[in-house]
């Protein structure tokens, strides 16, 4: 494995939605990623959370079992997993007992709800962690039900990414104290703490409770998508006053808009005003127009075009690994560069996971004889 990572050893608890990728953008980074499953999976080159890993089934309700996990954890620097609150605890593996086992540990916890308070034993996904922070009820249609935008927001950025920020700022710390520590990751902290901007318009009078009436949320003109008369869209996004004087050229639009472009008064009647004006045009055409501009303006692509789109193309963004598009490794690192995507081949590896913690081959045969290991 290359990468910043190589030599980072996770062990990852097998589940559903931001712990793989947290997982998966480890292992991209040259970590050694083991995931502890509970079942066998036939490989499957369309699981991208899946890749750069190596794989290992469990079964957890054997004493023996839990053994194994926790000889694998003892040998590793971090642990993740995504459960509710008390299940780790419930199998055995709970922080008190892998911290006792290895006091470096760092136990990297993600939830939605967090480890406490009244909704942590409570079911929960993307669309519900978002509606109590607040960020749901910004997005959207003026007078229509706001929309989920996927699950980016909760999900993989309040989620996954602060379990990352997380782990990795406890791994920092512990090469001063070399004491492991437990990190609380839940998407209800973290999708607060990426809108400090959105706090901040609020405490200035910037911002006021209607969707599709603010800055950046398709209020005004000049930040929306507009259909083109093929049908698609094009991205407009010309927010400071040097990119807006550009749109009004390559656009043609009037130059009187300039002066009170800011103005939350005119921002309706030119939004269909700038509509009209783009239904004109084939997305295409307008995107020829905006070429190499800093009007910030841009197609919005479907799926099957965003591997072709020049600059994606030429900076290699999406890359195919056994015929599946996916993304890149990101960041980019000068001196350690990242793996390139490799499809996983869930549990085919566990004679070499366990040989790696000192099991012999008999004792791997006798685990796997009663069952506790599944292969």
């Amino acid at each position: 494995m290359s990468g910043p990572l190589a030599g980072l050893r996770v062990v990852e608890m097998a589940g559903l939605g931001p712990c793989p990728l947290a997982g998966q953008l480890l292992a991209d980074l040259g970590a050694q990623v083991t995931v502890i499953d509970r079942k066998v999976w036939k490989a499957d080159p369309t699981d991208i959370h899946a890749r750069n890993k190596r794989f290992i089934a469990l079964n957890l309700k054997r004493v023996d079992a839990v053994d194994v996990a926790l000889d694998l954890i003892r040998k590793a620097d971090v642990l993740i997993e995504g459960y509710r609150p008390g299940v780790m605890e419930k199998v055995g593996l709970g922080p008190d007992k892998c911290l006792l086992a290895n006091p470096g540990l760092i136990f990297g916890r993600m939830t939605g709800w967090g480890q406490d308070g009244p909704r942590a034993q409570t079911a929960g996904h993307d669309i519900n962690y978002l509606a109590i922070s607040g960020a749901l009820h910004a997005i959207g249609r003026d007078r229509e039900p706001p929309i989920p935008p996927l699950n980016l927001a909760a999900d993989y950025g309040g989620g996954a990414m602060f379990l990352l920020l997380g782990v990795l700022a406890a791994l920092f710390e512990r090469s001063a104290s070399g004491k492991g520590q437990i990190v609380d990751a839940a998407m209800v902290d973290g999708v607060p703490a990426m809108m400090g901007l959105i706090h901040t318009f609020l405490a200035r009078g910037m911002w006021n409770g209607s969707r599709e009436s603010n800055l950046i949320d398709g209020g005004a003109p000049f930040y929306r998508c507009y259909e083109t008369s093929d049908g698609k869209y094009i991205a407009v996004g010309a927010l400071e006053p040097q990119f807006f004087a550009e749109l009004i050229v390559k656009a043609g639009l009037p130059e009187s808009h300039e002066t009170d472009r800011m103005d939350p008064r005119n921002w309706r009647d030119r939004r269909e005003e700038y509509a009209a004006l783009f239904r004109q045009k084939t997305r295409d055409e307008w995107a020829e127009i905006f070429r190499d501009s800093d009007a910030c303006v841009a197609p919005v692509l479907d799926w099957s075009e965003i591997e072709h789109e020049p600059h994606n193309a030429a900076r290699g963004i999406f890359r195919r690994c056994n015929g599946v598009l996916q993304a890149a490794p990101a960041p980019r690192f000068s001196r350690t560069p990242a793996n390139m995507p490799s499809s996983a081949a869930q549990n085919s590896g566990f004679r070499e996971i366990l040989d790696g913690c000192g099991y012999s081959s008999s004792q791997i045969d006798e685990l796997l004889s009663s069952g506790a290991i599944l292969g």
